[in-house]
């Protein structure tokens, strides 16, 4: 148990961390939604309820939906783009491609296997992460719609189809504005590495390396 903690310590606490903060979310929107629904003479919702409504669902998926393209862009960009000096970066020096590795038995099936099957393994992290962030962008159009609709209709206005929805300006807003907060946290981290260190952390470059070194 010791070493299985010590070898998934950092995906174990994200995992508790993304709990911790998705109930604290939960909680705090099933509060907010609540005294709004007050205001308006209108029936509150228990937290079992709130958890299966468009309200807490579209703000979820709209949250998720930015973090997997923040993600799968980076995956691509990191490929062919360099940013000399950062930790995040290859070398454009070294900008050759380094194929598969050496081939061992405990390379995975696909890579010895080759041929069409290798193809997608290799691009296969880029292809998860896009499907991901496809599928929360999927989920944050359907809740997105239902909960757009519920307040048109407080004010006597016809519901819009998904189409309709996914092309409104309220639902472009709600993506730009999340996806423009990440692309700038990645240009933090992709410059500030080039310039700054974290001892031990494997975001950054060595305490004593050169500005001009570039990745890990």
């Amino acid at each position: 148990m010791r070493n299985f903690l010590r070898n998934n310590g950092l995906s174990l606490t994200l995992v508790f961390l993304f709990v911790i903060f998705l109930f604290g979310m939960a909680r705090a929107g099933n509060h907010e939604f609540n005294e709004d629904q007050r205001l308006h003479n209108e029936p509150t919702s228990t937290f079992g309820e709130y958890i299966r409504s468009s309200h807490f669902l579209e703000a979820l998926f709209e949250n998720w939906e930015s973090e997997f393209l923040q993600m799968a862009a980076y995956v691509v960009l990191t490929a062919f783009l360099f940013q000399r000096g950062s930790a995040e970066s290859k070398d454009p020096d070294k900008s050759e491609s380094e194929g598969c590795g050496k081939i061992t038995d405990e390379t995975p099936s696909p890579v010895r296997r080759g041929g069409w099957m290798l193809k997608i393994y290799e691009n296969s992290l880029s292809i998860a992460l896009g499907l991901l962030f496809l599928l929360s962008m999927l989920g944050h159009a359907i809740s997105g719609v239902k909960e757009y609709n519920e307040e048109r209709s407080v004010h006597g206005l016809a519901e819009l189809s998904l189409a309709e929805y996914a092309s409104s300006a309220r639902f472009w807003f709600e993506s730009f504005q999340n996806w423009q907060s990440e692309f700038l946290a990645v240009l933090a981290i992709v410059v500030l590495s080039i310039w700054l260190r974290q001892k031990d952390s494997a975001e950054s470059k060595e305490v004593a390396a050169p500005h001009a070194s570039t990745g890990k």
